[in-house]
């Protein structure tokens, strides 16, 4: 199975328990009486929205280079995780300032219901499967090297979090009651911030990619090391790098003997091509420039 059916086939099965787990976390949260269910249920329905992200933006970053994309679409994939990124902010700042009112309702003393024992299983199921969704793709996400995926991984882990937030402050407002039913919107506030701290966390190295930052500096110390390794080859300078969703692009110059001639040049570019594809993926996109030792005209 390639690389995109692959990652079409993981989404989808995770869009169809986003889904399921969706429906029955608001009927029971609307049933249970439970702002944090509720709040829960809202999260699983921004899931299906970033699943569909992913799906298309995926697909649209394995097309083939183009007249208008000579460095393929690779970025695509960026931008569906930098978009996940953003819903998952944004729904963490409509879930923190309505757990917010609420608070502000309790302390004026119009505490809220007791939540039913419903959305209590509702959040421990909730956990279970999203954690089992989470490791999945996650794994797969490393596997494929998709950052896009990796960063939907993290919106299931981001939902088994707020479903544990849930879990405790529905099971604390249940066995304490009275004035401690508070404790269900102050988790649901709390699950806000987590959503939105992920969130942050996931779009700064997608901000980086779209604004074409350089590689780490072992990365690119290692890849100075093997074109300096290949036989024929000089000093390597000049060095430029960026990612494009799964791949990444070196720009670099390589000195070589100056009465070399051009088809020997060519072998030696070719071989450090070669061994730089072989380390970090055939679809790493090289730029050589030759360059004459010092003591040319």
């Amino acid at each position: 199975m390639d690389r995109t059916k692959r990652i079409s086939t993981v989404t989808l099965w995770g869009a169809s328990a986003n889904l399921l787990l969706c429906v029955f976390k608001m009927v029971a949260g609307i049933l249970g009486a439970s702002a944090a269910m509720v709040a829960d249920a809202v999260h699983s329905l921004s899931d299906l929205v970033s699943d569909a992200v992913v799906l298309v933006m995926v697909r649209i970053s394995s097309r083939k280079t183009d007249r208008n994309h000579g460095y393929g679409h690779g970025k695509f994939e960026t931008l569906a995780t930098m978009a996940v990124s953003l819903i998952l902010l944004l729904v963490g700042a409509r879930l923190l300032a309505g757990s917010a009112i609420k608070i502000k309702d309790a302390l004026e003393g119009r505490s809220p219901e007791a939540p039913g024992m419903i959305s209590l299983w509702a959040a421990l199921l909730s956990i279970a499967v999203k954690e089992i969704l989470y490791q999945w793709n996650s794994r797969e996400g490393r596997k494929l090297d998709s950052p896009a995926m990796i960063a939907n991984a993290w919106h299931h882990r981001s939902d088994a979090l707020s479903s544990v937030g849930s879990a405790l402050g529905i099971g604390g407002a249940i066995l304490l009651g009275g004035g401690w039913t508070v404790l269900d919107p102050v988790a649901g506030c709390i699950i806000s911030i987590v959503i939105m701290v992920v969130a942050v966390k996931m779009a700064i190295p997608a901000l980086n990619e779209l604004t074409d930052a350089s590689l780490p500096e072992e990365m690119e110390r290692n890849i100075v090391r093997i074109m300096e390794s290949v036989p024929g080859a000089g000093c390597a300078h000049e060095l430029k790098t960026r990612r494009s969703g799964p791949n990444i692009i070196i720009d670099a110059h390589i000195v070589v003997d100056p009465d070399m001639n051009v088809r020997e040049a060519h072998k030696i570019t070719s071989e450090i091509e070669r061994a730089l594809c072989s380390e970090f993926g055939q679809g790493t996109q090289i730029n050589i420039h030759i360059e004459p030792g010092l003591d040319a005209d």
